[in-house]
């Protein structure tokens, strides 16, 4: 147990009713979770109020009140602490819970539209690959070293932060690299943490059903750069045109990287085919196998980032030749009948972009590319017509789909995804509802040589729908339909 008063340092207090030199147990914001003698915190959400909790978290025994608005009806024995932010004040508490444990790591936030996930996870392997014990907060999971966690959310509430960076702590892992996403930044869960750097990809066009407009999205992701103090980093892509925007106000010093531009780090295609790809990195040739420009950059950003974390360059360069990719990042299969499939998690159309140009970069032009893309329900609807146009008009056929409708029709969120597609390429595209027979049709389709892409889950191995997530996965399905035919 630990004393209420400890919890609190440094969070922003507006009023106190009762003591805060009290013995609490655990801190909950989920008051189905409270027990005996512990903190609630009351979360003001999107679509629930914490604060209407508060009589439960009692009934279950919690000893302290956290809340941005003190209740008419204050209980005796119970501390009520009022805070200017609930957000905040969860993560800053949760910090102090677990002992402040990033101050103990060399943290690195990685934040942007697209690559987060593959520049993250392949830091975290190519560190293991070097010697030392690492950690990752990722999309995909949590890594405490050789120990894996499942996770559910890009950047995880501030209290499993905390806790797993404090599992890191008494694992002796040094470095942790943390996928930072919008949402987390807006809703304070990486406040209180102590970074070493920071890191930004690139911005697009994802996530206004949340944030409204493209600016308040891209200030919520510049807020990271912001925090930063002064003995840490920055990695900015000024490639992209968000890039040196996000630096203008960072105390922290300022290290950029690009393909097209000067920069501190910078890099150059020599050659790019499907089993990989051959870098010139300041100087130095090294072999890549993950392709296409996009990846270039999140190859880039890893070795810029190893050099300012202190790892030798040329054992940098020799590890990035070994770097594997991400499951559902460009991941391919070859079927005997030399049919190639890609999972591609390209759920933006910035992604889908990127990804189609480098198919159609290394095709010879005579194989047929067949996408299979849908959009995700209860998410930004205005993103659907431009992947639909997008798809079309990059591909020679493609096959509209449901990709994790939640509380929406499927066949809605396709249409309005037709609604893009220019008259010209209406030809080209179809509409088929359930995932499993659009990749079906995809695979009876293409012939010797084509190409194959099921974008948009990727790594997702489920189809969320009405509240419930079903098996799926893309990879095994197509993979498996490709093999039937092959016999």
């Amino acid at each position: 147990m630990k004393l209420l008063k400890d919890i609190l340092y440094g969070v922003g207090l507006t009023a106190v009713s009762g003591s805060t030199h009290i013995k609490v147990n655990a801190i909950c914001f989920d008051s189905r979770k409270v027990g005996k003698d512990d903190v609630f915190v009351a979360i003001r959400g999107s679509v629930v109020d914490g604060h209407r909790f508060i009589d439960k978290a009692l009934a279950a025994g919690a000893r302290a009140i956290i809340c941005e608005e003190l209740p008419k009806n204050i209980v005796n024995e119970v501390t009520y602490v009022e805070v200017k932010n609930g957000n905040s004040a969860l993560a800053i508490m949760a910090a102090n819970y677990f002992d402040n444990p990033s101050k103990n790591l060399k943290l690195v936030g990685i934040t942007g539209t697209n690559g987060k996930t593959t520049v993250s996870s392949l830091l975290y392997q190519l560190f293991k690959k070097a010697g030392y014990k690492v950690g990752l907060i990722s999309t995909i999971k949590i890594m405490v070293d050789d120990k894996e966690y499942p996770t559910s959310l890009t950047t995880p509430d501030a209290l499993t932060i905390n806790k797993h960076l404090a599992y890191m702590n008494d694992a002796g892992v040094e470095f942790c690299f943390m996928e930072v996403s919008s949402h987390g930044i807006h809703q304070k869960r990486s406040e209180g943490l102590v970074f070493e750097g920071a890191l930004f990809t690139n911005l697009s066009h994802d996530h206004l059903d949340y944030h409204k407009t493209f600016a308040e999205y891209r200030d919520t992701k510049k807020k990271l750069f912001d925090d930063l103090p002064k003995k840490a980093f920055t990695l900015t892509n000024i490639d992209d045109k968000n890039g040196l925007y996000m630096l203008q106000n960072t105390k922290a010093k300022k290290y950029t990287y690009a393909l097209k531009t000067y920069a501190n780090y910078r890099a150059q295609i020599l050659e790019n085919q499907f089993d990989g790809q051959l870098l010139k990195i300041e100087d130095n040739e090294v072999w890549s196998k993950l392709i296409g420009d996009f990846n270039a950059y999140n190859m880039l950003a890893i070795y810029a980032t190893a050099d300012l974390l202190g790892l030798e360059k040329l054992e940098t360069l020799r590890l990035l030749s070994e770097l594997e990719n991400v499951n559902g990042r460009f991941q391919y299969y070859k079927s005997k009948k030399n049919i190639t499939a890609i999972v591609d998690y390209a759920h933006t159309p910035d992604a889908l972009k990127n990804v189609l140009d480098t198919i159609n970069t290394l095709r010879t032009g005579n194989e047929n590319v067949i996408t299979i893309v849908g959009c995700g329900g209860d998410r930004d609807k205005s993103k659907r017509p431009v992947m639909g146009y997008i798809a079309s008009a990059m591909s020679n056929t493609a096959i509209f789909t449901s990709d994790n409708p939640r509380s929406e029709p499927p066949e809605t969120i396709i249409k309005e995804m037709e609604a893009g597609v220019e008259p010209q390429n209406k030809k080209k595209t179809l509409s088929i509802e359930n995932r499993e027979q659009a990749i079906k049709t995809a695979c009876k389709l293409a012939v010797k040589d084509d190409i194959i892409l099921v974008a948009g889950k990727g790594h997702e191995t489920y189809q969320e729908t009405n509240g419930k997530r079903i098996d799926f996965d893309d990879f095994k399905v197509v993979k498996d339909t490709l093999n039937s035919m092959d016999k």
